[in-house]
């Protein structure tokens, strides 16, 4: 991997890719956890997924204030009926930040860096960080659970995004 792992923005096409599972858990993989957990810190984000940084895996790393979390081949059993509404932003897209409604609780099934599997309830923050990266693994940015009118309105800051980054 090196040292030199980037953030990639709206418009890259591999952010809009279904990420590949993960069947290898080696040195290798600890090593870009380690790459992937930093650049989030650099980047001052909560989350990012291993498309975020051009790579087409089903990992993120993420953050909710307890310290560093690592999933791996991330499923959801289940996911609450109530939603809550919070405001999200992405390292993908700097600078936009909108209010999305997302199930207020989810239940997780993932693996961990050495492939053993847990299974864990989230609910407030982190499963709102889960959900947004899981998205990440399947080609979807948290714009894409906007309205048509809200993402109009945004059109021209996420154009001006794609100018710049790409």
């Amino acid at each position: 991997m090196g040292k030199d792992m980037k953030v990639i923005y709206i418009g890259n096409p591999l952010l809009r890719l279904v990420a590949k599972k993960i069947e290898v858990f080696d040195e290798k993989l600890r090593e870009f956890v380690e790459e992937l957990s930093k650049t989030m810190y650099v980047e001052d984000g909560v989350g990012l997924a291993a498309p975020q940084v051009g790579i087409s895996k089903r990992i993120f790393v993420y953050d909710a204030g307890e310290g560093i979390r690592v999933v791996i081949n991330p499923e959801f059993l289940w996911k609450s009926e109530e939603t809550v509404k919070m405001e999200e932003g992405c390292l993908s897209i700097p600078g936009i930040y909108a209010d999305l409604f997302r199930p207020s609780r989810v239940r997780l099934r993932y693996q961990d860096v050495e492939g053993n599997f847990h299974e864990e309830e989230l609910s407030e923050y982190a499963a709102r960080i889960v959900q947004h990266e899981a998205d990440h693994l399947d080609g979807v940015l948290f714009v894409d659970h906007l309205s048509a009118a809200k993402r109009a309105l945004l059109k021209s800051k996420l154009n001006q995004i794609m100018r710049e980054k790409v």
